[in-house]
C-alpha cells in the first residue's frame, strides 16, 4: 500500500491562537477536526502543495512557514505522511472556502477537541514551545528559583527542574516552590520517582532513560491530559518511547559537551535519520542553544533544550 503524502499546517494567529478546520462527515476520519492541508501531488514541492492547498481550502497565500514535524500513521484502511508545518505569515482573512467549519483556538485548548488518531502528535507540537529550560545543578534554592522566575518572566514556557545533587526531600519541597512559579505562565517538568506521580498533578514528568527501560512496556503511568516525556540517546530508547507513549523527548547529546566530554555525540546527519523514524516531537539537546534552533527545525526537531543556553544570570 502506498503511503500518501500530505502537506498540513499549524497556522498561528498573531495572538498565538491555531487555526483548525472540521471534516465533512463524508470525508475519510469525517466530523473529527484536522490542521488545514491536502495532499501533495507527484512530483510536487512540499511547500508547493502547502500553499496551493491553503489558497483552495482558506482562500489565503502563504508567506512563511517552517517545517514542525513529520509523522507516519497507519490506518486499517490507508496509510498516510503528515509532513507538518508551522505557518507563521500569511496574507488574506482565512474561510471555509470548501463550506468547512473553522476554529481559532488557544494552544492549550486543542487537547479538547477531538482529531484523527494520527493528527495527536501534531496537536502536541502545535502546544509545545521551540525551547525547553532545563534547570542548572548546584545551586542552592534560593537562586534557583530566582533564575526560575527570571526565565519564566523572559518568556521561557516549559521548564524541567532538574537537581541530581538534591535530596529527594529538598527536591520535593523545591518542585512545591516550581509549581506555583510556573502556574499559569508556563509547563513545569518534574523528575523522580513515579510513585511521587499524585503529589504534583500539576506538573507533568520527564522519565530518564532508565525509567523509560523499566516501564515502557507497562505504558503510560497517567492519563494523556497531563505532559509525559522521556530522555533518549538512541534509536533503542526512541522506540521504547514511542511505546510508552510519551507526548515528546530530548535527544542527546547532539554535539560534544562540556558536561559529558567522555560522551560520543549523535552529530547532525544521525540527529536527522533519527527523528525522521520517530513520530513524537524531539528537543535536542546537548551542546546546542538558541543559535542551533534552525537547523534543528530543518531537522525534523521541535526545537533545542539546554542548561547553559537558556539559563539566566541571577
Amino acid at each position: 500500500m502506498k503511503r500518501i503524502h500530505v502537506a498540513a499546517a499549524v497556522i498561528r494567529g498573531t495572538d498565538g491562537r491555531v487555526l483548525i478546520a472540521r471534516r465533512a462527515d463524508s470525508q475519510h476520519q469525517g466530523g473529527l477536526w484536522e490542521f488545514p492541508g491536502g495532499k501533495v501531488e507527484e512530483g510536487e514541492a512540499v511547500q508547493a502543495a502547502l500553499a496551493r492547498e491553503l489558497q483552495e481550502e482558506l482562500g489565503i497565500v502563504l508567506s512563511a512557514a517552517r517545517p514542525l514535524i513529520k509523522v507516519k500513521h497507519d490506518y486499517p484502511d490507508k496509510q498516510v505522511l503528515l509532513d507538518v508545518w508551522e505557518v507563521s505569515a500569511f496574507t488574506g482573512e482565512p474561510h471555509g472556502a470548501e463550506g468547512q467549519p473553522l476554529a481559532w483556538v488557544a494552544p492549550r485548548e486543542l487537547a479538547q477537541y477531538d482529531f484523527p488518531a494520527a493528527n495527536q502528535p501534531i496537536v502536541a507540537a502545535a502546544r509545545l514551545p521551540g525551547e525547553y529550560l532545563i534547570t542548572p545543578d548546584g545551586l542552592e534554592m534560593p537562586q534557583l528559583l530566582r533564575g526560575m522566575q527570571k526565565a519564566i518572566a523572559g518568556g521561557v514556557k516549559l521548564v524541567q527542574l532538574r537537581a541530581p545533587n538534591m535530596y529527594d526531600p529538598q527536591y520535593r519541597d523545591l518542585a512545591v516552590d516550581a509549581v506555583g512559579l510556573c502556574a499559569g505562565k508556563a509547563q513545569l517538568m518534574l523528575k523522580g520517582p513515579l510513585e511521587w506521580l499524585g503529589d504534583f498533578p500539576a506538573a507533568g514528568w520527564h522519565l530518564t532513560s532508565t525509567q523509560l527501560r523499566k516501564y515502557a512496556s507497562k505504558g503510560r503511568p497517567f492519563p494523556e491530559n497531563r505532559w509525559l516525556a522521556a530522555s533518549c540517546h538512541n534509536a533503542e530508547e526512541l522506540a521504547l518511547a514511542e511505546q510508552m507513549g510519551v507526548d515528546f523527548v530530548t535527544l542527546s547529546p547532539v554535539q560534544a559537551t562540556q558536561s559529558h566530554p567522555d560522551t560520543a555525540p549523535l552529530g547532525w546527519e544521525q540527529v536527522t535519520q533519527l527523528i525522521e523514524g520517530f513520530n513524537r516531537p524531539v528537543f535536542l539537546l546537548g551542546g546546542v542553544g538558541a543559535a542551533e534552533r534552525e537547523r534543528a527545525w530543518q531537522s525534523g526537531a521541535q526545537g533545542v533544550a539546554g542548561i547553559r543556553a537558556f539559563w539566566p544570570e541571577v
